[in-house]
């Protein structure tokens, strides 16, 4: 049977129930993108396969990636499927806009604003090494958008690949009950084809026919046990959801197949059950039954049917139907400077349609948005089209103000939609332009670096006026600064990077701030008495007015939390940001002819610091858990290592012959680690880092790092 399929773009406006908006998500070198680019070109869209490790895949475009072998920003495409295995499906053509994400932690922004706009998803997992801790951390944020799922095995044809064990670390680890939907033929060099346990049919695909070729075989003669006890489990799985699948299961019956799809179809998309299928991306084997896959147990915008969201103006709960006859409305997600077109703002249409050069309104910033073009992306290509409508993930020109996570609506029907939150930045980095002329060029850089990634943040320092780039990793920051120099050819000198601390206070202080000045005719008066208490970790700044009998006039208020939050920003002890603070305040004084809201944001300034001292304020660092892969001859040597460097070791567990190391550390003492465990294990052990939470410095590195910013400051 031939696998490829050619492109029909006249498919466009598809009915909803044959549309499907999905992502491709997991650990690093997983094998997303090689999946990906399978399904490209097994779909007809691309006519030859792109390889990650030759640099040449379609979704990986920018020069970084390709340089290095790894995703940095998530990819949009469309394309179109017919599916081949599923004889009881019509034969018609599905379209999926696909999102290829990144697996990379530093990118972790990427998968958020993904996962946020997607219906379902395509978790890819290694066969070798099964669930790893990146492939939790998106498995949660996946959680954290309710959305469905589906596993696919990648890799059954590497040394050490073990189908059902990673399906046990599915069950185990991201704690969901998996349905086993295939089983491999063969193992590692022998692995060729699967068998469809619901339809008891074995597929075996021809070497060296890029995959498009396979074939219905018997199913091997010392597998046929074993299908039919797997199959067995899986009717129960099905049926232990559904009272009427269940009662004819207990009668012993056989149920229907469509019956039992029609119920997977339905536990999957309610979260109960997760299909596994399981391939090789990179031999090109199974990828077409993942595809079809994805059309039997993925939702349609049909199936998700609503979404939720507020009346801007009454703050009550606004319901959108997703289909093209409701008002209008629509998540960016994304934001890309693209050399050729400027400015594009990425949207998932929710409900009604949008046509270019309409106009459009964004809820979140209150302002009209001119859609000057409508465009569908392929990765970095483009198709102008001139309407879009509910269920589709389009690519706009021409707005100006919307920004990620903003909502568009018609402006006589809004709705303000749910946005995406993001992690903050771990790491800083000082950043000065090399000549003059690259001055100017930096800060338009910046600027547009930092509208197309929500996690890179920019500042200036107050006390040495150096640019402060802030982001999620040293390989984040290190692409971003790539970035500069190729795309808007600014040379930079970049300092050495820095953790990003915090300040907290540990004990409940009272502090007084009064800022008086007399200078000839008017003068200033503020005065505010504040209490300070420490916030559980996390919980961020609160700011509490208590202030009765009228002491403080009504407008001085904001002006003294103004004051409070500015004070903050710069810190107390050695200039870092004050967080996870409760601020009230309680009682002060004012002059009828001298106060203003300057003299009070001053007091409130003053008062802070004043009560901050006696609060016992202590230095934060961010701890990050990491997960090192080595063989068992170097775990004594990297244990060690890892001790040295103030980490809490969690615990092991071994995996074939390579023990994974779990630990908490400090990220002060993780800089250029990656570089010094290749060295101690001969290049066979890997790393990943994770942001855990924030925890207190010990006093003699606390000590440390004031002297040092001393130092800083002093210069």
């Amino acid at each position: 049977m031939a696998g490829q399929q050619t492109v029909k773009t006249t498919d466009r406006n598809l009915p909803l129930n044959r549309i499907r908006n999905i992502g491709i998500i997991a650990h690093i070198d997983a094998g997303k993108t090689t999946t990906t680019e399978r399904i490209l070109y097994y779909t007809g869209k691309s006519y030859k396969i792109g390889e990650v490790h030759e640099g040449a895949t379609q979704m990986d475009w920018m020069e970084q990636e390709k340089e290095r072998g790894i995703t940095i920003v998530s990819a949009a495409t469309t394309t179109f499927w017919t599916p081949v295995f599923q004889t009881h499906l019509p034969q018609d053509s599905y379209r999926f806009n696909i999102i290829d994400t990144p697996g990379h932690v530093d990118f972790t922004a990427e998968v958020e604003r993904s996962l946020r706009v997607l219906d379902g998803g395509v978790t890819v997992l290694d066969a070798e090494e099964g669930v790893q801790s990146q492939s939790e951390t998106v498995w949660r944020q996946a959680d954290k958008y309710s959305v469905p799922r589906i596993c696919f095995v990648n890799k059954m044809d590497k040394i050490g690949a073990d189908f059902l064990r990673t399906v046990e670390d599915i069950r185990t680890k991201f704690g969901v009950t998996p349905a086993v939907m295939v089983l491999p033929i063969g193992v590692e060099n022998t692995f060729n084809g699967v068998v469809l346990l619901l339809e008891r049919e074995a597929w075996v695909w021809e070497k060296g026919h890029l995959g498009a070729d396979f074939a219905k075989q018997d199913i091997p003669a010392d597998m046929k046990d074993e299908v039919e006890k797997y199959r067995a489990m899986l009717v129960e799985q099905i049926a232990g959801l559904d009272d009427a699948l269940m009662e004819k299961f207990l009668n012993g019956e056989e149920i229907p197949i469509n019956e039992l799809k029609a119920a997977l179809r339905k536990a999957t998309i309610n979260y109960q059950l997760v299909p596994v299928f399981c391939g090789s991306s990179l031999r090109n084997t199974g990828v077409q039954v993942l595809l079809d896959a994805v059309v039997e147990y993925l939702p349609s915008p049909q199936d998700i049917n609503e979404i939720k969201g507020t009346d801007p103006k009454t703050k009550e709960e606004v319901v959108r139907h997703l289909v093209p006859s409701e008002p209008f409305s629509g998540l960016a997600f994304k934001i890309q400077t693209d050399p050729h077109v400027g400015r594009l703002t990425y949207v998932r249409i929710y409900s009604g349609t949008l046509q270019s050069g309409s106009y459009t309104f964004n809820s979140t910033r209150k302002v009209k948005e001119r859609v000057g073009r409508l465009l569908l992306m392929h990765a970095n290509q483009r198709e102008e089209i001139t309407q879009a409508q509910a269920g589709e993930i389009v690519a706009i020109v021409g707005l100006k103000d919307t920004k990620t996570g903003d909502t568009l609506c018609d402006e006589n029907a809004q709705i303000l939609l749910e946005g995406i939150s993001f992690a903050e930045p771990v790491m800083s980095l000082a950043i000065e332009p090399k000549t003059k002329s690259d001055q100017e060029k930096m800060g338009v850089a910046l600027q547009k670096l930092s509208e197309e990634d929500p996690t890179f943040r920019i500042k200036s320092d107050a006390n040495t006026g150096q640019t402060i780039i802030s982001g999620m990793g040293e390989l984040h920051l290190e692409i971003l600064v790539d970035r500069m120099k190729r795309e808007f050819k600014v040379e930079a000198n970049v300092g050495a990077p820095q953790v990003a601390y915090r300040e907290t206070i540990t004990q409940h202080a009272e502090g007084e701030g009064k800022y008086i000045k007399q200078t000839g005719g008017r003068g200033q008066y503020g005065h505010c008495l504040l209490k300070l208490d420490p916030q559980p970790r996390g919980e961020g700044y609160v700011f509490e007015n208590a202030v009765t009998g009228g002491a403080i006039p009504r407008e001085y208020i904001t002006p003294i939390d103004k004051g409070i939050q500015e004070s903050m920003e710069r810190g107390f002890i050695a200039g870092y940001p004050m967080v996870d603070v409760k601020v009230t305040v309680y009682d002060g004084s004012y002059h009828e002819v001298d106060s203003s809201e300057l003299a009070f944001k001053m007091a409130g300034s003053l008062g802070m610091r004043d009560a901050v001292g006696k609060a016992q304020p202590v230095l934060l660092e961010p701890i990050m858990t990491v997960e090192v892969t080595t063989p068992d001859d170097f775990m004594g040597s990297v244990v060690g290592d890892l001790s040295s460097r103030r980490a809490q070791i969690q615990g092991t567990t071994t995996r074939g012959k390579a023990v994974i190391i779990k630990a908490l550390v400090p990220l002060a003492e993780m800089q250029g680690y990656v570089t010094i465990l290749r060295s101690m294990t001969q290049g066979r052990a890997s790393s990943v880092l994770l942001p855990s939470h924030y925890d207190q410095v010990p006093q003699n590195i606390t000590a440390k790092i004031i002297e040092e910013r001393k130092g800083i400051n002093v210069r």
